[in-house]
């Protein structure tokens, strides 16, 4: 649970860090906007294709994305 929180918490911050409504990213992301609802406030544990797709959306690496929850500190 504690990986799925901070999970949540870089992707939110991301997000909203590229100025992205939740739309935006779902749409370029090939999701819902109910998916990415659901990873942003952690109710859900996604497969790893569909993180690639949400880093992809918003044009950042994996590395990025390690250093967000790294930072979330959760």
């Amino acid at each position: 649970m504690r990986q799925t929180r901070a999970l949540a918490c870089a992707v939110r911050g991301l997000r909203a860090d590229s100025g992205a409504t939740q739309e935006d990213v779902a749409y370029r992301a090939g999701i819902t906007t109910a998916s990415l609802s659901r990873i942003e406030r952690g109710e859900a544990n996604p497969a790893w294709t569909t993180i690639r797709r949400i880093l992809s959306a918003l044009d950042i690496s994996l590395a990025e994305l390690v250093a967000a929850i790294e930072d979330a500190g959760l």
